[in-house]
């Protein structure tokens, strides 16, 4: 055999040895992820909001209390910590939102969940040792909102914009539990 062949066959062996340990250590190069990436936007007048987050999904688990402990900081959604984007200031209960890109942190209770909008950004939503990454002295805005049980089973986390009323709001909703937000 030619040393170019030879030379082919090598660097092709090392290309199949890579894609192989790849897809080992990531489920498989095209199985869909777990926790999917969903970006949500709303525009009305010269209002633009962003939202980016994970979606993980309930699979037969059971969620807040649970998977989702009661009483304790969670990232809301999986994977990098959610972000929120205004292109304007916002009033979120009695606090000013100024206009600019937040992390979103939850503490999730049985019956009302504290949302806080964090300055910070972050390049993961929890450390090596799982526990959240936020730093609550860069909170710019800390609401209480009431729980509200569903009669459906939502199956993935989901975070969206509701203005079906002229009273804008930040929904977010998983298994039988959803909170809203207001927005102004």
């Amino acid at each position: 055999m030619n040393r170019f062949l030879k030379w082919l066959i090598g660097i092709l062996t090392i290309a199949l040895v890579a894609i192989s340990i790849y897809s080992y250590k990531n489920d498989g190069l095209f199985s869909e992820k777990l926790s999917p990436e969903k970006t949500v936007s709303f525009q009305v007048e010269d209002i633009k909001l962003r939202v980016f987050y994970n979606r993980p999904s309930k699979r037969d688990r059971e969620i807040f209390g649970a998977l989702v402990p009661y009483d304790q900081v969670w990232r809301t959604g999986a994977n990098e910590a959610t972000t929120f984007e205004t292109n304007k200031s916002l009033r979120i209960g009695k606090d000013s939102l100024p206009a600019g890109k937040y992390t979103v942190w939850t503490i999730p209770h049985d019956s009302t969940w504290n949302v806080m909008f964090n300055s910070k950004q972050y390049p993961w939503g929890v450390d090596m040792e799982m526990n959240p990454m936020r730093v609550p002295e860069f909170d710019v805005v800390n609401i209480s909102v009431p729980v509200k049980k569903i009669d459906t089973t939502v199956e993935q986390f989901t975070i969206g914009f509701d203005n079906s009323t002229d009273n804008l709001s930040l929904t977010m909703a998983w298994d039988d539990t959803m909170v809203v937000v207001p927005l102004k």
